[in-house]
C-alpha cells in the first residue's frame, strides 16, 4: 500500500441512497467466515448484498495504480484514463502519473451502522479504493477504520450530488491538503470537455490520523514510527 499522492484520480464506483448502509451490508459475514484470514478472497464480497457490479469496477480502476506502482503508464493499463487525464492536465498541466495516484471511492448517505467490523473499510481498500463519500458516518468506528486503511473520509453536503456512478473525480494537491489540516476540499468532476468544481468536507482529524492517511495506512505508519 503506497503513501497518500499529491493529486487523486478517483473514479466513483458505487452510490448507494439507502438511509443507512451496515458494516454487513458492505462486507457481509456467515458466507465469508472462512475468508477472515484471506484479504483478497475476502475482498471478492464487497457490497455483494448492495451492488453486486462495485467489485468489477473497483478492480478496473486498480489496474491503473497498479501499473504506476510498477513504473509503468496508467492510461495502458485503462485507456479511458487518457481522456480523463487529457481534461486534467489542461487545468492542471503538472498532474502526471508521478504525482497522481488512481482508485475508487463509494457514495453511501451514511454508512458504517452496526458492529465494528474493520474489514468494512479493509476490502474496499485491498480492491484500490482510496476515500468514501458520504453525507455523514454512522459511526466513529467506521469512519476510524477508513482513516486506519489510508482513505480519506470525506463528506458533502446533503441534496442532489454532483456526480454519479461511474464518473470520475480529480482531487488535486490532497496530499497538502492534509498536511496543511485544510477543511474544505476543492474537487472536480470530470464531465466529458470540461471539469465541474465541486467542495468535499474532511471533518476533524487528528494528527495521528493525517500522518497514517499520508503513509498510507496505519501499518505503513507503524512501519515508520
Amino acid at each position: 500500500m503506497g503513501a497518500l499522492p499529491e493529486n487523486l484520480v478517483l473514479q466513483v464506483v458505487s452510490e448507494i441512497h439507502d438511509p443507512v448502509t451496515t458494516t454487513d451490508e458492505l462486507i457481509p459475514s456467515g458466507e465469508t467466515s472462512s475468508y477472515r484470514s484471506n484479504p483478497l478472497g475476502l475482498a471478492e464480497f464487497t457490497l455483494s448484498r448492495k451492488d453486486p457490479q462495485y467489485v468489477g469496477r473497483a478492480k478496473e480502476i486498480q489496474k491503473a495504480e497498479k501499473e504506476r506502482m510498477n513504473g509503468g503508464h496508467p492510461c495502458q493499463a485503462v485507456p479511458v484514463l487518457k481522456d480523463v487525464m487529457g481534461e486534467v492536465k489542461k487545468q492542471y498541466p503538472e498532474a502526471d502519473r508521478k504525482n497522481t495516484g488512481f482508485g475508487s471511492t463509494i457514495f453511501a448517505v451514511k454508512p458504517g451502522d452496526g458492529s465494528a467490523r474493520e474489514q468494512a473499510a479493509s476490502c474496499q481498500k485491498v480492491l484500490g479504493g482510496w476515500a468514501n463519500i458520504a453525507n455523514e458516518y454512522a459511526t466513529k468506528r467506521y469512519r476510524s477504520n477508513l482513516i486506519n486503511w489510508g482513505m480519506l473520509p470525506f463528506l458533502i453536503e446533503e441534496g442532489d450530488l454532483p456526480f454519479a456512478n461511474g464518473d470520475y473525480l480529480f482531487i488535486p494537491e490532497i496530499r497538502k491538503a492534509v498536511e496543511e489540516k485544510a477543511s474544505d476540499i476543492t474537487a472536480y468532476v470530470v464531465k466529458g470537455d470540461h471539469l465541474e468544481e465541486i467542495h468535499l468536507k474532511m471533518g476533524e482529524l487528528t494528527d495521528d490520523e493525517r500522518e497514517i492517511i499520508l503513509k498510507g495506512c496505519l501499518i505503513n505508519y507503524n512501519r515508520v514510527n
